[in-house]
């Protein structure tokens, strides 16, 4: 049986990142369990897990008294999966206050026209 030269497969069945793992800064909730990473919304609404590249960076964006872990980006995307949450957003520039309900207000009436 003659040998078979072993060629590159162009569509690789594992995903698998270039180059060194990238160590994240993750914003997170503490709880009675233990942390939980926090979840975000882009604008689009989507939910999106959130790191960045430097702890400078996070305080930069969610402020100095936000708790983080250090995590590699593969293990962030492997807590993050089972919950549905495909994106990681890597050093969100702006991140926005959650939006409070605003209390209505009764309509004005308007004022009647009188013809003089």
């Amino acid at each position: 049986m003659p040998d078979t030269p072993l060629t590159d497969d162009p569509e690789p069945a594992e995903r698998t990142p270039a180059g060194p793992p990238r160590t994240l800064y993750v914003p997170v909730r503490p709880g009675s369990a233990g942390c939980s990473a926090r979840m975000f919304r882009t604008p689009l609404g989507e939910r999106t897990a959130v790191g960045f590249t430097s702890a400078d960076r996070l305080v930069a964006a969610l402020g100095g008294g936000q708790p983080w872990v250090r995590l590699a980006a593969t293990a962030l995307r492997a807590l993050t999966a089972p919950l549905g949450v495909a994106r990681i957003t890597v050093d969100p520039a702006f991140v926005a206050p959650v939006v409070t309900p605003v209390i209505p207000v009764a309509p004005v009436r308007a004022a009647a026209l009188v013809e003089v």
